[in-house]
């Protein structure tokens, strides 16, 4: 029940719901900003910066041809594969330095066809 003599507090409800319609309208289409910075001294060009930012859903990308988060091991499930062989390679280097064979190559070995 309103207080006389208050104001009618802001309803953060409805703002919510608009800034995510935004949000998923900006994501649907995707936004792209650009700008260049350019620093002159005498009328000479000493640096040039051109800026590029888009602002898409990934789905939005992949129907554009972005992709390159894919094929980036840092960024993929990749690094996992990475740490592995670089564990292994570890495992093979510890063993050639001792004079021993690596239990990598032992299990090569032993498998038919490897």
């Amino acid at each position: 029940m309103p207080v006389p003599g208050r104001s009618r507090t802001p309803d953060h409800r409805q703002e919510s719901t608009n800034l995510a319609d935004i949000l998923e309208r900006v994501l649907d289409k995707g936004v792209v900003i650009a700008g260049d910075i350019r620093v002159n001294l005498l009328d000479i060009e000493l640096l040039t910066i051109k800026i590029r930012l888009l602002v898409a859903s990934v789905d939005k990308a992949r129907e554009m041809g972005i992709d390159w988060w894919e094929h980036d091991p840092t960024l993929s499930s990749g690094q996992r594969d990475l740490a592995e062989e670089n564990r292994q390679l570890r495992e093979r280097i510890d063993a050639l330095e001792s004079g021993g064979a690596p239990a990598v190559e032992q299990a090569e070995r032993e498998e038919p066809g490897g």
